[in-house]
């Protein structure tokens, strides 16, 4: 009998043999609850989290399938302990249930709302007339201990019954959140407010959704709120238009920026029966309040003398569906307005739950658990994101920058390690080894990408470039009268340049694993002959630099991406 690659251990890591036959196997099937921690070249780390489990529960995964997944592809023998405890963490979830009650506290304790995922989309999950929240346990003591806690008693009213307690009207998100920490997540049953009704069909003439898509589509449409998470390139806005249609309401969708917000746009009148009239911006440009409408994260959260100036976006609509466009970078304050629409449908798009400040608990808590997801690989093979070759190419901080960086704070150090001259020429070397090909250069600081742009005679894109202008270099590079394009990290998100095939990564935000997706992403889109792209990352060996590139690597052996280590002078 063929030994496993994998070594299970009582501390919930486990070790994945990358060399063996059957390595690419149980990593595709560990991803589903475990979150990979470190990649080294032989051996890679996973660990076996709550919210991993609970986000694999949540996706109709039970505990025996996990623990049977570790017994095949074990080396050695599962320690009973872990099995143990994978059960008892997935069998927490749904313990405890926020419900809706009819407003008489006599009435049959056993009565239970209707489940969110028996309702069809956009139907009335609460009784009509005024109804309450309650949380419900069918075991007492639960309910006991939670309630009793110093953070969850404040959101509690009075206990109705033994198995049910009301929860204020207000509270629902931040419940959950509490909840969450304390380590009984519940299950949101008390359905959502159907909002106004509003025609959404997908015009598929032409074009059809993909099995994928329909399917995570359908995970949505069943379960209730929650996150798909889908790789760049594979069709995420489709998904979001797909549950449009299935709901059937006036929507809200959220993006990151004014650029992505007119691909929304673009995307929703090329694949829907909606017009130009059914579809408004709600950004720092334009403030249009239409049945659908596409508004910045930057808009919601920014401040007019300390008050949040457009939070009335949120209720100037009856919306029956909020869609959260690359939710992994929601902003912070975005968490509390979200903790506040609760009794809307929510669906969260994203190609990594990875967040680098640490809330994937108040994502899970306040958008939803994992409804769907889609290993990169996998679709990869079916022929609809293009594979990858991936290199970390490491050049020498050179002598008259070395001493600098020696006497620099820990705060420059990174900066100037990644800035270091010596990428100037080998990003030139790399260009020049892939003629004919659409380039992107992409990095951090705006002092190294205006030298780099002026380099490699190349334009550059910012932040502070006009939007018209962005708009005008991205639609160049799509047609290929632009080649080359030097951008900064506002080409990370919802950017569509379906034609680049080479990125060269200058400099980063410290190793950010949601940055490695996003840039990544932006080659994915298949190739003419499905060629592969090219994912170059510039790091300056021996210094932080390096250091953080370890992190990153992370994120592309998730995905079961391999990640070739060259020195400058190899190219």
């Amino acid at each position: 009998m063929t030994l496993g690659p994998l070594i299970v251990q009582s501390d919930h890591t486990v070790l994945l043999e990358v060399a063996h036959p059957d390595a690419e196997d149980a990593r595709h099937e560990l991803a589903v609850f475990a979150e990979l921690e470190r990649a080294p070249e032989h051996i890679h780390t996973y660990r076996i989290t709550r919210l991993g489990l609970w986000n694999a529960r949540a996706a109709g995964h039970t505990a025996d399938e996990i623990v049977a997944t570790l017994d095949r592809h074990a080396k050695f023998p599962v320690p009973t302990q872990v099995s143990g405890e994978i059960a008892e963490t997935m069998r927490r979830y749904g313990r405890l249930t926020i419900e809706r009650a009819d407003p008489d506290p006599r009435s049959d304790a056993s009565h239970r709302a209707p489940d969110a995922s028996s309702q069809p989309a956009g139907s009335e999950a609460p009784p009509t007339g005024p109804s309450r929240l309650v949380l419900r346990s069918e075991d007492p003591a639960i309910l006991r201990e939670v309630s009793a806690a110093k953070k969850v008693a404040p959101l509690l009213g009075g206990r109705l019954d033994e198995q049910r307690i009301e929860v204020l009207p207000w509270a629902r998100g931040q419940l959950k959140q509490e909840l969450v920490a304390r380590g009984w997540p519940a299950e949101d049953l008390a359905g959502y407010t159907p909002g106004e009704p509003y025609d959404i069909e997908l015009d598929e003439s032409g074009w059809q959704l993909r099995d994928y898509q329909r399917r995570a589509v359908d995970a949505f449409e069943t379960g209730g709120s929650g996150v798909v998470v889908l790789p760049c390139g594979a069709g995420k806005t489709l998904v979001g238009a797909g549950a449009m249609a299935a709901v059937g309401a006036k929507t809200l969708i959220l993006v990151t920026n004014t650029v992505s917000a007119r691909q929304w746009r673009n995307e929703l009148l090329r694949r829907t029966t909606l017009s130009e009239d059914e579809i408004g911006e709600y950004s720092g440009q334009s403030k249009e309040i239409r049945p659908v409408t596409i508004a910045t994260y930057q808009i919601l959260t920014s401040r007019r003398k300390g008050e949040y100036a457009h939070l009335s976006l949120l209720s100037a609509q009856d919306w029956g569906l909020i869609v959260y466009d690359e939710v992994h970078l929601l902003p912070a304050p975005v968490f509390k307005l979200t903790a506040d629409l609760q009794a809307r449908r929510r669906i969260g798009l994203t190609a990594t739950l990875v967040r680098e400040d640490g809330r994937e608990g108040d994502v899970f808590s306040l958008i939803g658990p994992k409804r769907y997801d889609a290993p990169w690989k996998d679709i990869e093979a079916q022929g609809f994101i293009a594979p990858a070759a991936c290199f970390e190419v490491r050049v020498d901080l050179p002598e008259s920058e070395r001493y600098e960086y020696s006497i620099a704070s820990d705060q420059d150090r990174y900066r100037l390690a990644s800035s270091a001259s010596t990428k100037q020429t080998l990003a030139r070397r790399i260009v020049e080894r892939h003629p004919g090909e659409s380039v992107l250069v992409i990095g951090q600081y705006i002092d190294q990408l205006e030298s780099m742009a002026e380099a490699l005679n190349a334009p550059l894109i910012t932040g502070q470039t006009p939007v018209d202008e962005r708009e005008r270099l991205f639609q160049a590079f799509r047609d290929g009268e632009e080649p080359l394009l030097v951008v900064s990290k506002v080409a990370n998100f919802s950017v569509d340049l379906p034609d680049a095939s080479v990125a060269i990564q200058i400099s980063g935000s410290f190793g950010s694993r949601q940055e490695e997706a996003q840039r990544l992403g932006r080659l994915l889109r298949p190739k003419a002959g499905g060629a592969s792209a090219s994912f170059y990352t510039l790091v300056t060996r021996d210094t932080v630099d390096q250091d953080f590139a370890q992190n990153r690597q992370r994120f592309l052996a998730e995905q079961g991406y391999s990640y070739t280590i060259l020195d400058a002078d190899q190219l």
